[in-house]
């Protein structure tokens, strides 16, 4: 009996005679899982190392897409959408920050952060979702709206990638109009909103005497004087400066505030 030896891990190459075949893993998990494995795990400049948990973990965000579609689907069914986004305006920013990013690393070919910015929205949908400790999806009139348009993206985003899923996806949910509306490849590729990527509020580091002590919200369109005036009025500070006078105030723009006692 020969001995067994153990290289360490290495990647798969004709040359090693080492390479899985795809066909095993498509008559498992399906094309959009193996496509989405292979996407995801490592540049296309680079070799893959196999994995079978990352196999296995694509195959399990494929099934939180579906089932959360399939609940917005239900939710749709029952509730009567509110007009706008201003209840959901963090979730819309977060989304079309990272379709922003995405749409730079498309241009680069650099698919596997793309992936990571579709399962970024996907997080980011159902942590919106969820209301407290409960696991169970709930769709407000509020939200529907917002996790509409979301959808919308994530699917677009996602059909070079995983084309039947979401193909289909996007047929039972309409979110296309025109020629669109049965066929997620006539869809126009989204792009980020620029007004939704806006800001009311920012949050500063709010610092005592170079100590940090927490964060403050501020007008995102506030003079240097107003956020002066707002950090040290504000309850955190007032705090821990335990009523003794301030000597000045240091602003990083879009940073951190620094109160000096």
């Amino acid at each position: 009996m020969w001995p067994a030896v153990y290289g360490g891990v290495g990647t798969m190459s004709k040359s090693k005679n080492n390479g899985i075949d795809p066909q095993a893993l498509i008559d498992e998990y399906g094309a959009d899982t193996a496509r989405l494995f292979i996407m995801f795990a490592s540049p296309p400049e680079q070799s893959l190392e196999w994995s079978d948990a990352g196999v296995e973990g694509a195959f399990r965000f494929l099934k939180r897409l579906w089932n959360f579609c399939v609940h917005f689907q239900q939710a749709t069914g029952t509730e009567a959408a509110a007009a706008g986004h201003v209840a959901h305006a963090d979730l819309r920013r977060e989304v079309h920050a990272v379709l922003k990013q995405a749409n730079y690393d498309f241009q680069k070919f650099q698919f596997n952060t793309v992936v990571s910015a579709a399962m970024k929205i996907l997080n980011a949908l159902e942590r919106a979702s969820r209301t407290g400790a409960s696991a169970d999806l709930t769709f407000t009139a509020e939200l529907i709206p917002v996790a509409g348009e979301s959808l919308s993206i994530l699917l677009r985003l996602l059909a070079p990638i995983t084309p039947h899923i979401t193909y289909h996806l996007w047929r039972e949910l309409r979110l296309g109009t025109g020629e669109a509306q049965q066929d997620v490849f006539r869809a126009p590729w989204p792009e980020a909103d620029e007004n939704a990527l806006k800001q009311d509020e920012i949050e500063l580091v709010l610092q005592i005497n170079g100590k940090t002590r927490g964060a403050t919200r501020v007008p995102s369109a506030a003079s240097k004087e107003q956020v002066e005036q707002l950090a040290v009025n504000s309850p955190l500070a007032q705090k821990y400066m335990e009523g003794r006078p301030v000597k000045k105030v240091i602003v990083v723009p879009g940073r951190l505030v620094n109160i000096v006692i």
